[in-house]
Order: C-alpha cells, then structure tokens, then sequence
C-alpha cells in the first residue's frame, strides 16, 4: 500500500522521501488508492480500515497470534476482550444496518460460514454479528487463546452494559469500555454514549472497571480467574457483574478453524 499511495506522488515508498511530501497531498493520494482499488487489498478494505500493523519481518516480525502462540510473551499476562455489540456504534454513524446477506458473503468464514450463522442465528441480526466477530470479538478472543497455547496466562472481558446515551441506541458498542476503563465518563465522545449526567450505575462499573485494571497491572490479577480452554471462564461487566462461561460460544465454533495467520 505505502508503494502504491507513494507512486500517486512520484515517491518511492522510503521515510526520506515520503517526509518531504505534503501531508495534505498524501492524504488524498490514499483516498484515491483506496476507492479506486476496493478489490485489492481483500476484505480489509470493505472497511475502510487498511492502516494497521503490517508484518514486516522487522519492525513486527510475526502475526501477533503466530508470536503469542509461540511463547513469547508467555511470561507476560494478558487481558483481551471485547464488548458485545461491537458493530453497533458503526451501524448508528452509518444510519442504519446493511444488507446482511451481504454482510455474510463478505465476513462469514470458509464455504460454510454464511450457513453456520444462519442456523446459529435464526433470529439473530446477521449483518451486526458477523462484522462484529470478523473484527472485533473473534479476534480478540483467538489472541487469548493464541497466548495460552503458548504457554502463557490471559483473562477475557466481555462488556455487556448497554450505554445508556440517545435513548440506548448504541447497546454495549466498540469502545464503550474505554471511558469506563478510563473514568471519563462525561467530556467528549463519552458523553455521547453514557448521557450529559452519568448514573449511579455508571458511576459504579466505572470504578469497577479500573479497579480490575489497575489491580491487575499492579499484581497480575483482575479478579477473575485467568482464561482456559476447558471452562473458558470470563469477566462479565454488567449491572451486575458477573464470571461465566464465554457468552458467545455459537461464534466461537463458527470461527474456531480458521487459520489466523492467513489474509482475512
């Protein structure tokens, strides 16, 4: 991608010369190489999300499953989650859900994945389901997994607190759990999610949240137990709050084969 955008400017894709370009003009030189070509770039680019983390073999060496799978971070705990209606922050700002059944052809793994969801989910919103476990849930859950299989110790969150703001619109959305994480519950893009005046029960999973994260980079324990491949136990932040089995097994066994280390 960085020769391509590069090439729009007659730069080679090198830090000496991409320094001397205008921001401006790189900017809309990705624009360009991004609607132009929406096909090359495979699934990544049907949303939009082509900057990230490119293995390089140098600066990143591995896929971070490939790695955490390997061991080497198995002296270092993890914590991984996700909350459950991921998608539904990006299905507000669009105005409305796509088309699920094209949703499904996009995101839903190997031949059979448009299936599987269907019998899985035969009342389920497909099209928020499955862009959720394609980007957020699914991978989140298999970098736990990829960390205990390499001999190393990981806890899972699943944030299931629907945010109270706009009349409850965006449900427990990407992202909800950063404010309360952070404690800034009422300034900014927050407030759009928990409301101008943050409840008492807002109040409280907010400091339940950073009580488990501070505790955990202090001591290494959340306060719920680490996450294996048997019981697969997992931190449940609701009103109330609660450790159960992973709440979205039917996801798991839909996605539980899929080779991460390959284009998704």
């Amino acid at each position: 991608m960085a020769t391509v955008i590069a090439g729009e400017l007659g730069l080679r894709p090198t830090a000496t010369e991409l320094a001397t370009a205008d921001p401006e003009l790189l900017v809309a030189a990705a624009d360009t190489v991004m609607a132009a070509m929406p096909s090359r770039w495979g699934r990544a680019a049907l949303r939009s999300i082509l900057f990230s983390p490119v293995v390089d073999g140098d600066v990143l060496p591995a896929t971070p499953w490939q790695a955490l799978a390997g061991g080497v971070a198995r002296d270092i705990d993890l914590i991984a989650g996700h909350t459950r209606d991921e998608q539904r922050l990006f299905t507000v700002m669009a105005g409305g859900p796509g088309d699920p059944d094209e949703a499904l052809r996009d995101f839903a793994p190997g031949p059979d994945g448009e299936r599987h969801y269907r019998e899985a989910f035969p009342d389920g919103d497909l099209y928020e389901l499955v862009h959720s476990d394609w980007l957020f849930r699914m991978p989140s859950l298999h970098l736990a997994e990829a960390q205990v299989a390499g001999g190393g110790r990981a806890h899972v969150y699943e944030l299931t607190w629907p945010a109270p703001g706009m009349g409850g619109v965006f449900g427990a959305c990407h992202g909800l759990d950063v404010p309360l994480v952070f404690g800034n519950l009422d300034r900014g893009g927050p407030a759009v999610l928990i409301g101008p005046d943050p409840s008492p029960e807002a109040e409280a999973l907010s400091a339940e949240m950073r009580t488990a994260w501070t505790t955990f980079a202090t001591h290494g324990d959340p306060g719920w137990p680490a996450y294996e491949t048997e019981k697969r136990l997992t931190q449940i932040f609701d009103a109330p709050s609660a450790v159960t089995a992973y709440p979205e097994e039917a996801s798991r066994l839909i996605w539980r084969d899929v080779n991460w280390c390959d284009p998704l």
